[in-house]
């Protein structure tokens, strides 16, 4: 299966990932060729790919914000629950996982993986329906550190229970008056932090298995943030006391 990714940023950390298969780079004709796109330019030859310059209306269906870029690539490489449990151990880390309980909104999803890879996150891990899964628009939004990820998708309890079975604790994000405020809990260790759909939260399965429930300190007048800064908050959290 082929798809197109659109954007300088994507394009970019596709070529520079060197995950995906890669068939055609199109450049809309008289594209400034500077920055990224000249990284791109530099890529894609060392790579023995053919550049297409082409009318700017050509990649206009292609995606919108393209910048005049776009890349055919194979699709996303999924990866398997294995190789993120892995990856802790070749970093020489405790394990450090993030589960997404149907988050649907593209969006959302793209803001959640650029937020993990920013802070070194082993793997990401997806339940198999009723979620946003890694589409183009995805890895856009993303802008492009989805490819620098590992993800998996798999069924989301057993994940969880195998997680578990390896000595991680399992932190859900839960504004109810039975959570505990994130700042009380230990988050220096093997760690798993599960962020709920934007609308109804994690399902109850999902809550049952978790170790803690915390939510996030709130000062202002509004009551919640959306799963997607929620989440990205909760990561940082973690990753500050992972730092210690």
């Amino acid at each position: 299966m082929k798809e197109w990714i659109t954007g300088r940023n994507p394009v970019y950390e596709v070529l520079r990932a060197k995950r995906r298969h890669v068939f055609r780079l199109l450049l809309a004709k008289g594209i400034d060729r500077s920055g990224h796109v000249h990284d791109i330019i530099k890529l894609a030859q060392a790579r023995k790919l053919q550049i297409e310059e082409v009318p700017r209306n050509q990649i206009d269906s292609m995606g919108v914000n393209h910048q005049g870029v776009a890349l055919q690539a194979s699709a996303y490489p999924m990866a398997a629950m294995d190789e993120v449990i892995l990856e802790a151990g070749k970093r020489g880390e405790p394990l450090f996982v993030l589960v997404l309980d149907e988050i649907q909104d593209p969006q959302n999803l793209g803001t959640l993986f650029r937020s993990a890879e920013a802070v070194g996150i082993h793997g990401v891990v997806l339940p198999f329906r009723r979620t946003a899964s890694v589409t183009p628009a995805v890895v856009s939004a993303s802008s492009g550190a989805v490819e620098h990820l590992l993800i998996t998708q798999v069924n989301l309890a057993q994940a969880i229970e195998e997680l578990k079975a390896k000595g991680a604790w399992v932190v859900g994000l839960e504004g109810g008056t039975g959570s505990k405020p994130i700042e009380e809990i230990d988050l220096s260790g093997d760690l798993v932090i599960v962020v709920g759909s934007e609308g109804s939260g994690m399902r109850p399965l999902t809550r049952r298995l978790c170790d803690h429930l915390v939510r996030l300190p709130m000062r202002g007048q509004v009551d919640s943030l959306n799963a997607a800064v929620a989440g990205s908050v909760a990561l940082y959290h973690a990753l500050q006391a992972r730092q210690k």
